[in-house]
C-alpha cells in the first residue's frame, strides 16, 4: 500500500483508515511505503524515486496488488502498473470494489456498476490492435472500428440501459415518497461517515434488525422503519449508506436516487463517532457531501455515538444560542441516552404547540385516529349525540406538513380551552379561539 503527505506530514488517523479500507476489500498487507511531496508527480504520482522503491517492495514481498491512498489519473495508473507489472488501484477504486462486494439488494448492485462503468471509461487501454486499422493493402484492412472504440460503445450503451432501469426504480421511491406524504409522515433521516455506528443506533431506535459490523460501508441498501415519538406523533426513520473522505463522484452520481431520502428528509441526525481522532475532519466530510447532494439546508443533528468509549461516558443534550438542541451524546451499544435522544427529535418536531378542544363528528374517525398519532390527546370522551369531544395539543410543525389536517382542526374547534393556557388569540367566530403553548 502506497500512502503520501502532501504539503505536511503523514495524518496517523489516515494512515489507519487506509488499512480498514484494505482488510474490507479482503486485502492482505504486505508491505506499506510512505513518504512526503509538495506536489504529485504527474507520471508516476509518487516520483520517479519512489517508484523505483515501490518496485523493489512489490517484488521482494510477491506483491500481487499495489493500493494507493490517493486519486490517480488514467495515465498514472498505467504508468505505475507498466513500472511495478501488478495491478495498481487507486483510492475511487478500492471504495468502489468495496461497493460491489457488500450490494445485496437489485438497485444496489445497478448503482455499483454504474458507478464502476463510469469509472472504467476514463480508464480504457488499448488492449489489443488486431482489429486496429493500422494496415493497408488487399487482406490487411481491419473492420472499421478499433477495440477500444468497441469497448467505449458497449460501455457506454450498458451505462445508458442502467440508468433507464435506475429511472424506473426511481419512479418506484418517488411513489413511496408520495403515499408516506398522504400518510402524513415526516422521514427522519440518518447520515454520518461510515463505521459510526448508524445502523446500531437504527436497530437500537426500531428494533429492526438490519445488518450491523465494525466493518466500513456494512450498509449500502437504504432501509426504512417508522418510530414513534413521545407526544409527537410518528416519524420514518431512514438509515442510509455512510459517507468517507474523497468519496468517489461516480458513487454519489450513481446513488442519488438512494440519497433522495436524505435530500427530502424533514431532519437529519448527523452520527458521529465520539471517540475518533479525527472527529472534525469527519464531520466536515460528510457536510461536504450533504452539500453536494443538496441536503445541506436540511435540519441537523448532531448525534456523538459510542459515549461509552470515552472517559467520562455522560449522556446529555447540548443546545445552542437559541435554546434548540443540536447535539445528543449517547450509545447506541449500551442503549445510554436513547431516551434523550427520542426526546430531542420529538421536541423537534413539537416545536411551538397549539391546543384545541375539537367536537368531532361520527363520520371522523379518521381525524380522531390521526391525532391520536400525531398529537398529546389531553382528554377523548364520546358524546349521546355520536362523535367526541377531545382535548389536544398539536405542533404547529403539523401546519406545513399536513394542511388538509389543519383545516379539519379549524373547523372542529367548539370553545375556548382552559385558562392555564399561556395566549388566547381571538377569532372571527366568538365561539372560537385557539390557546398556545411553548414546546
Amino acid at each position: 500500500m502506497v500512502q503520501l503527505a502532501l504539503g505536511g506530514p503523514i495524518d496517523e488517523g489516515a494512515s489507519g483508515e487506509l488499512h480498514l479500507l484494505a482488510r474490507a476489500a479482503g486485502a492482505i498487507e504486505v508491505g506499506f511505503l510512505t513518504g512526503s511531496r509538495d506536489t504529485p508527480d504527474p507520471r508516476l504520482f509518487v516520483g520517479a524515486g519512489k517508484g523505483e522503491e515501490l518496485k523493489a517492495l512489490v517484488a521482494d514481498a510477491g506483491a500481487e496488488l499495489v493500493i494507493v491512498d490517493h486519486a490517480l489519473s488514467p495515465a498514472q495508473e498505467r504508468n505505475l502498473e507498466r513500472l511495478v507489472q501488478c495491478r495498481v488501484v487507486d483510492r475511487a477504486g478500492l471504495i468502489l470494489d468495496i461497493f460491489a462486494q457488500r450490494a445485496r439488494s437489485f438497485e444496489g448492485k445497478l448503482q455499483v456498476e454504474l458507478a464502476q462503468l463510469r469509472h472504467l471509461s476514463t480508464r480504457l487501454v488499448r488492449g489489443w490492435t488486431h482489429l486496429e486499422r493500422q494496415k493497408g493493402g488487399i487482406g490487411l484492412r481491419g473492420p472499421g472500428e478499433t477495440q477500444l472504440e468497441t469497448d467505449r460503445r458497449l460501455i457506454g450503451k450498458r451505462i445508458a440501459l442502467l440508468n433507464k432501469r435506475l429511472a424506473r426504480i426511481e419512479g418506484q421511491r418517488a411513489q413511496g415518497r408520495r403515499a408516506r406524504h398522504r400518510a402524513e409522515l415526516p422521514t427522519v433521516s440518518l447520515v454520518g461517515y461510515t463505521n459510526a455506528g448508524k445502523s446500531t443506533l437504527f436497530n437500537r431506535l426500531t428494533a429492526a434488525g438490519v445488518f450491523q459490523a465494525d466493518q466500513l460501508f456494512a450498509t449500502l441498501d437504504p432501509t426504512l422503519r417508522r418510530l414513534s415519538l413521545p407526544e409527537a406523533g410518528a416519524v420514518v426513520l431512514a438509515d442510509t449508506v455512510g459517507f468517507i473522505n474523497q468519496l468517489p463522484h461516480e458513487l454519489v452520481a450513481a446513488f442519488r436516487s438512494t440519497l433522495q431520502e436524505t435530500r427530502e428528509a424533514a431532519l437529519l441526525l448527523h452520527v458521529i463517532d465520539a471517540q475518533a481522532s479525527m472527529r472534525d475532519r469527519r464531520i466536515a466530510d460528510v457536510d461536504e457531501v450533504l452539500a453536494e447532494i443538496g441536503a445541506h439546508a436540511v435540519p441537523q443533528i448532531q448525534v456523538f455515538n459510542k459515549i461509552d468509549l470515552l472517559a467520562e461516558p455522560t449522556p446529555r443534550a447540548d443546545r445552542d444560542a437559541s435554546g434548540r438542541v443540536s447535539r445528543v451524546w449517547v450509545s447506541a451499544s449500551t442503549g445510554a441516552g436513547i431516551d434523550v435522544l427520542l426526546e430531542a427529535i420529538a421536541e423537534h418536531f413539537r416545536g411551538d404547540r397549539r391546543r384545541y378542544q375539537l367536537r368531532l363528528g361520527p363520520a371522523d374517525g379518521g381525524l380522531r385516529a390521526w391525532l391520536f398519532d400525531n398529537g398529546q390527546v389531553l382528554d377523548d370522551r364520546p358524546v349521546d349525540t355520536g362523535g367526541w369531544e377531545m382535548d389536544v395539543i398539536v405542533a404547529d410543525a403539523q401546519q406545513r406538513h399536513w394542511p388538509s389536517r389543519w383545516e379539519s382542526l379549524q373547523a372542529r374547534r367548539w370553545h375556548a380551552a382552559p385558562s392555564d393556557a399561556t395566549t388566547v388569540k381571538a377569532c372571527a367566530d366568538a365561539s372560537v379561539s385557539t390557546t398556545e403553548e411553548s414546546a
